[in-house]
């Protein structure tokens, strides 16, 4: 049973999915610590979202949104300095219930998880949706026709092209906040299509590296 109290580590960019893969260079002091204490414990890290603004409090604690996802610590690599590379693999969803005060150099929050159940409505849903899908990505995102292979679950390849898809962070956290794959396999054709339409695509984009 995953633990209600986790280390927030609040990123401007970046939002993670359960299921998907996350790398990371951790190189500010608070953050090796929370990674140091992570290690020592059960190697979890909430990744949230920072709210716009949050360069004007950048060293303090600038707001966040509150739906996250809680990560495993897959592979760690510290370096000479203190740093650290890392990998988190996506567990579970999270919504913050509150943040505790500051007794520790970076943040931590109390979180009620959000479990992803698909249905077999669901799964049908998304098999409906997911050749429209793949057209898509052939027209907006530079993607080849078969990006995935095909033994990936529905899960993993509508989670993996919400986080590796090159979208604004507001658009990935849009898309996390969904109730469930289904409506986010729906949200994100709705996404790409409205690309499509407005003629946002430039020549090159496709999945982030």
């Amino acid at each position: 049973m995953l633990t209600t109290l986790i280390p927030v580590f609040p990123l401007p960019d970046v939002v993670l999915f359960p299921g998907v893969f996350l790398p990371l260079h951790v190189f500010e002091l608070r953050y090796r610590q929370m990674v140091k204490d992570s290690l020592a414990g059960d190697r979890l890290i909430g990744i949230s979202l920072l709210r716009p603004g949050w360069d004007h409090d950048a060293a303090g604690r600038p707001a966040i949104y509150p739906v996250g996802c809680v990560g495993l610590i897959s592979h760690i690599e510290e370096l000479n300095d203190g740093r650290y590379n890392l990998v988190l693999n996506g567990v579970e969803k999270f919504r913050v219930v509150r943040e505790e005060e500051p007794a520790r150099a970076y943040r931590r929050a109390s979180v009620d998880y959000v479990e992803e159940r698909m249905t077999a409505a669901d799964r049908d849903s998304v098999r409906r949706q997911r050749h429209h899908l793949e057209r898509l990505l052939t027209t907006v995102a530079d993607t080849p026709d078969q990006p995935f292979p095909s033994n990936l679950s529905d899960e993993e390849v509508i989670n993996a092209l919400a986080q590796y898809l090159d979208l604004e962070p507001i658009e990935r956290q849009a898309l996390l906040e969904q109730e469930g794959v289904a409506r986010r396999c729906g949200a994100l054709i709705d996404l790409l299509e409205m690309k499509e339409m407005s003629g946002l695509h430039e020549p090159g984009r496709g999945l982030r590296h």
